[in-house]
């Protein structure tokens, strides 16, 4: 077996580990099934890479995560390291070539996506890859107690019959005790070890400010604080509206989410990583698997809705061990929203059924077939003609998938795009010459705002209904279109898949086991209330809440959290209490005062030290207030 401080040097060029992977890669070395609580940017990676490397034969890695997945076998690549990947939107042809390749090679890593794991081709090419470990990566998506819950992730257990004696390893930035306990008994670990990294961050300052204008707000502490900023939102549309109005204040930004092309996101993504754009505004979609360590602010312009994301999303600031600021913003509509969230993220069995009928019409598959079929389903396509909500439809998918009915995968999904290269004058002009594909440009212009300046995307069984033409001759028309250079037009890529896992039955059969969906809903529910707490919180330290949460108790308090700051400002010598004491006695002694009043004559001293001597008199029975804010002396 080759030395894992040689490996880690030759390969990554490091001199020593950080604290636990030395203590985790000897636990997967003794064969030793681990659970690995690491947090983002704690290098959870190199604790199944190095040991991976340490010894004959390769090492599967399941992740949910395809970017992630591509990233890391570019990475691998980058250091000589033999490494393949197989996720959704592959053709059967490529999986094969990539099984076959990844077995008769020197190949050391394979990642697969879950869903992989029960195919045929897996099953068939599994005993011949040589497997020395199984890594389970985001493995909280085990627990249907966790944040994540994903089905397949349910099935890795299986493998464990094939693979005897095979250690497996399974990393999480951010799991709960009870999710904890979970992950090692449906991994089925025997003889298992439980690493868990300090949840303290002792260079991140928490704060949370309740506002009436947020934008204001993210203006004011990117200003105050110099260098690199993440801005999260939970809408693509703020994220383009938050960075416009930062670009208008000259402020460096741009904006990010999923529906925008691969390519655009590629370039915006480099932009902020090499520091030419300073902000990049964002969904939850940015941040995976970037390593940047300079970010000095994570700003959440919207309250996310739990724990678990918010530590991993804020935990992307200061990786480089220097102060470095986590604010997040909200006002009471942001609370009464996440109270409400519930019933929008658990629909009822009547809307589950709905759903799984409109889906069958619009795909049109017949009562008693479908089994094991996929089928490409446009999800806005289907909106627009069934007239369905976007919420109602992804969480009625997401419990048919829970259930088994379905697989949904819109991960693979590129959507078509358009965007003009002519100016109008030209336009014009081609339009006289080319009737033809005039009905086609018009169409273009009217239904898709913006088209002319940038990027669109667009559906062709959209523009195909109305031209009332077929789909593929719309497809010419763009082609001949884009070959005159009047337009840039990337056709689809993929399409998302629906994978049917039974036969299709009448909407009315479907079942769910309302037991464990309940369930769902309330530990979904006990999230939204520890998220709110941690908002309303005003006096415990932030990093102990957090790390309390996550079952790490031994966390002392930051001393640099909006909290903390508050309990500083609020102490108060003896002197100072004795000084305050006789001050508010005398000032009442004659008349009542209100506690504004009280306040403002009380000048130059902080609120929190008035307050707290203001509440010893009310314990000691010295002076009373009433429900309006009037103190007299009793």
């Amino acid at each position: 077996m080759a030395d894992i401080h040689s490996i880690l040097k030759r390969y990554w060029g490091f001199d020593s580990f950080r604290p636990l992977q030395e203590d985790i890669i000897n636990a997967v070395l003794k064969g030793r099934d681990t659970l690995a609580l690491m947090p983002t940017g704690g290098g959870k990676s190199l604790c199944y890479q190095v040991p991976a490397m340490a010894r004959e034969g390769l090492c599967l890695v399941i992740s949910p995560l395809i970017a992630l997945m591509k990233d890391q076998v570019e990475n691998l690549r980058r250091k000589g390291i033999t490494a393949f990947a197989i996720y959704s939107g592959m053709s059967r042809k490529e999986v094969i070539n990539t099984f076959k390749v990844a077995s008769d090679s020197n190949c050391k890593f394979l990642y697969v996506s879950p869903e992989r794991l029960e195919t045929s081709l897996f099953k068939e090419y599994l005993p011949g890859l040589g497997i020395n470990l199984v890594a389970v990566d985001e493995a909280h998506c085990i627990s249907q107690w966790g944040y994540d819950f994903r089905p397949p992730y349910l099935r890795i257990a299986a493998l464990r019959e094939e693979l005897p004696g095979v250690p497996v390893l399974a990393l999480t930035a951010s799991a709960t005790p009870a999710v904890q306990h979970d992950i090692c008994e449906k991994l089925e670990f025997r003889n298992d070890e439980i690493f868990r990294q300090s949840f303290e961050r002792s260079n991140l300052s928490y704060s949370v400010f309740k506002v009436d204008s947020k934008i204001n707000k993210i203006i004011e502490i990117v200003r105050k604080v110099p260098g690199s900023s993440i801005v999260y939102c939970k809408s693509r549309k703020r994220t383009k509206e938050i960075s416009e109005l930062l670009q208008l204040q000259k402020i460096s930004a741009d904006y990010y989410h999923a529906g925008l092309v691969q390519e655009e996101r590629n370039k915006k993504q480099e932009a902020w990583i090499s520091n030419k754009t300073r902000v990049i505004v964002c969904t939850n979609a940015f941040g995976m698997g970037i390593d940047k360590p300079d970010v000095r602010t994570v700003v959440h312009a919207d309250v996310p809705d739990c724990l678990e994301n918010y530590y991993q999303e804020a935990g992307r600031a200061g990786r480089d061990g220097k102060t470095s600021y986590a604010v997040l913003l909200y006002d009471e509509r942001d609370l009464q929203e996440l109270q409400e969230m519930a019933a929008l993220r658990f629909p009822s069995l009547e809307e589950i059924r709905n759903i799984y009928q409109s889906v069958a019409n619009y795909l049109q598959i017949p009562t008693g077939t479908g089994e094991g079929q996929y089928y490409d389903f446009d999800i806005s396509d289907f909106l627009k003609k069934f007239n369905c909500s976007s919420h109602t439809t992804l969480y009625s998918l997401k419990a048919l998938e829970q259930e088994d009915w379905i697989s949904f995968n819109e991960q693979v999904f590129l959507p078509s795009s358009v965007v003009f290269t002519v100016n109008k004058d030209s336009l014009y002009e081609f339009e006289r010459s080319n009737a033809g594909l005039d009905s086609c440009i018009k169409i273009l212009l009217r239904a898709y705002e913006g088209i002319f300046d940038q990027q669109t995307f667009i559906s062709e069984k959209v523009i195909a209904g109305l031209m009332k033409q077929d789909v593929e001759e719309v497809k010419k028309q763009l082609i001949e279109l884009h070959r005159f250079r009047i337009i840039e037009y990337k056709p689809q890529k993929d399409t998302p898949q629906l994978y049917l896992l039974r036969n299709r039955i009448k909407a009315e059969d479907i079942s769910i086991n309302m037991a464990a969906y309940n369930k769902r809903k309330e530990q979904f529910q006990q999230r939204m209330k520890q998220m709110v707490e941690y908002v309303k919180e005003e006096a415990e330290c932030r990093s102990r809440i957090i790390g309390s949460y996550f079952g790490d108790d031994s966390i002392r308090a930051c001393g640099i959290c909006d909290n903390c700051l508050r309990q500083k400002a609020a102490k108060l010598t003896r002197e100072e209490f004795e000084n305050l004491y006789h001050r508010i006695i005398n000032m009442i002694k004659f008349e009542s005062l209100h506690t504004k009043d009280l306040l403002l004559k009380l000048n130059g001293i902080k609120k929190e030290k008035a307050w707290k001597v203001i509440e010893f008199l009310q314990a000691e029975n010295k002076i009373e207030m009433d429900k309006n804010g009037w103190v007299r002396l009793k």
